[in-house]
């Protein structure tokens, strides 16, 4: 029998929820692609169990991507800032969403710096479904267009609002009124958000596990301890860069009652002192993976001596231009016997670290992957080829700025 003659057989035997169940089965993009191939019917049928879109449309295109995909629950038109296209994603658009996808889950509108507070009324008053909305560096948008979707969209659980520097805490509030479940919120650069609006937002918003206000300058102290409080059971990653309000009532609040918190940045935070960081170590030792703390001034050896004895499942480490660190915050390295599990460190601009620290650091930290040591006068690659250190051989040392950072560096 030909595959032609297989072909008919099938379709003929097998009802469309039969041949469902078979693309359910399939597991890689690529051969659900394929699946689409074999006839029109199953191209319908793959068209129509599709999930995920990413895509650059217009108006006309994206009706007819709605005729085809009409199941969608994510949908990306995100634009990269150096590859967008005129006039990109429109309030037209968002009409055109808002109406024909009312069962989408995600939608990704990064970049998309041509929408208003129009589209996002559209948006919030058709699909309720929504639960992950990204509009960073959407420019025009305000509280007023952003506080329809928190009215529309109760099960709302992200919203990344990077760069909307008009948000203020008007949008905080319509949150904690309407969207109780969320998870997830960046406000990176919202620079008119206060610590009145925090206490209002975790007032109705206890289940936060990301908090990113990254350069909300006005943001101190207050604000953080009220996260720490209302959030105490969930919070895993707090990111404060650039907070120069905040200091060690903050990070002691944290240390108190989020033992739970995975990642804390807090580069940039001047006033935060030893004691503060020793309190936060020995309390959240057990789940602390990521700590930056790069520009803490008052940071010194203590601190890091702490760290690296309590806190043994922490893999990323950033200490840069902590000027006070030296080879005495890696005492307790170099024992054979004592592993960590540090994969990233960047200790860049700590004049008084040599290699003499290195050197213990690498006897205890096998797994380490990326070593940032620039401007570091003692810890040059000629120094450290001439004492025969040895690096892991998946290591890369950034010594003079030649390597791309990590991301989770950025």
């Amino acid at each position: 029998m030909d595959g032609g003659a297989l072909a008919v057989c099938i379709n003929e035997s097998l009802g469309d929820d039969e041949l469902r169940a078979v693309l359910s089965k399939v597991e890689h993009d690529k051969d659900k692609e394929v699946f689409g191939l074999v006839c029109k019917r199953w191209l319908h049928l793959q068209s129509t169990e599709r999930r995920k879109l990413c895509a650059r449309a217009g108006p006309h295109m994206l009706k007819r991507i709605a005729t085809r995909f009409t199941r969608l629950h994510e949908l990306d038109l995100s634009q990269s800032v150096s590859r967008s296209f005129y006039p990109g994603v429109t309030d037209s658009d968002l009409s055109v969403i808002a109406t024909a996808f009312t069962s989408l889950r995600i939608l990704n509108l990064q970049n998309c710096k041509g929408i208003t507070d129009i589209g996002m009324a559209a948006i919030g008053s058709r699909i309720s479904s929504l639960q992950s909305l990204d509009v960073s560096y959407s420019r025009k948008l305000t509280d007023k267009g952003l506080s329809s979707v928190a009215q529309g969209c109760p099960n709302l659980r992200v919203l990344h609002l990077a760069g909307c520097k008009f948000v203020t805490d008007a949008l905080l509030r319509a949150l904690s009124k309407n969207c109780s479940n969320i998870e997830d919120l960046g406000f990176q650069g919202c620079t008119k958000l206060t610590d009145s609006g925090i206490n209002v937002l975790v007032a109705g918003c206890q289940r936060l596990k990301h908090l990113d206000i990254d350069k909300c300058s006005n943001i101190g102290d207050v604000g953080v301890t009220s996260v720490a409080k209302a959030c105490s059971s969930s919070l895993k990653t707090l990111k404060l860069l650039d907070c120069y309000k905040v200091g060690d009532e903050s990070i002691l609040s944290l240390a108190k009652y989020c033992r739970n918190l995975e990642t804390l940045i807090i580069g940039g935070c001047r006033d935060i002192s030893d004691e503060a960081v020793k309190s936060l170590a020995s309390s959240c030792h057990g789940n602390l993976k990521n700590l930056r703390m790069d520009w803490c001034l008052n940071v010194s050896d203590t601190s890091l001596d702490c760290i690296f004895s309590a806190c043994r499942e922490l893999e990323v480490l950033d200490v840069g231009c902590c000027e006070e660190v030296t080879d005495s915050a890696f005492q307790r390295l170099g024992n054979k016997d004592f592993k960590l599990g540090l994969k990233i460190l960047r200790v860049s601009n700590c004049p008084k670290i040599t290699v003499v620290g290195i050197s213990k650091l690498l006897k205890s930290c096998e797994s380490l992957e990326y070593l940032d040591v620039r401007s570091c006068p003692h810890v040059t690659k000629v120094i450290c080829e001439e004492a025969g250190l040895q690096f892991p051989e998946r290591c890369k040392v950034n010594f003079v700025g030649s390597l791309a950072e990590p991301d989770v560096l950025r």
